[in-house]
């Protein structure tokens, strides 16, 4: 399994650090409130599009009575550079852009008639979305569409979502 190390104890007994299991490293990140089960999450980095998607995830989860899980989405910047066959490695970089943002989603007037978190994440965002939906059980994914260069190339987080997600994906224009 790639990016997990497995040790077999000399004694052929299973580790009992749960550092060394996969699953219960994955279980304790997966924690979520049960307040927020079967919400409404939202791809939010603070861009025009991203607004739009906020709003109508908003009215969304009015109308269901559900909690609103705003997921940000920090960037990671790759450590090595491809060399031959192996994968580059990516760091966490500090993203205090996450702060900047919940405390201006706290300070939201709009926001006062859903309860609502904010979800920190990094990595890949179509995957991350997709896998805070399943933690929480979501019943929509809403996502701003991209526009510009960077969308045309590599493709867009909305379409690329859309393809792979297990929930029903809402793009707003």
């Amino acid at each position: 399994m790639a990016g997990y190390e497995h040790h077999d104890p000399a004694d052929g007994k299973p580790l009992a650090d749960s550092a060394a299991k996969p699953d219960a490293a994955a279980q304790a990140r997966h924690s979520c409130d049960p307040a927020f089960q079967h919400g409404v999450v939202v791809g939010f980095d603070g861009s025009v599009s991203s607004e739009r998607a906020l709003a109508y995830a908003i009215g969304m989860a009015r109308r269901l009575r559900s909690g609103l899980i705003i997921v940000h989405v920090a960037n990671r910047l790759p450590a090595t550079v491809w060399a031959g066959c192996e994968p580059p490695v990516f760091v966490d970089v500090p993203d205090y852009r996450t702060e900047v943002l919940g405390l201006e989603l706290a300070c939201a007037d709009y926001l006062s008639e859903v309860s609502w978190i904010l979800v920190e994440r990094g990595g890949d965002i179509c995957h991350e979305l997709e896998e805070v939906g399943r933690e929480y059980s979501a019943d929509a994914i809403v996502v701003g569409s991209t526009h510009g260069v960077i969308g045309k190339i590599f493709g867009s987080v909305a379409g690329r979502l859309a393809r792979r997600a297990q929930r029903p994906v809402i793009v707003i224009p």
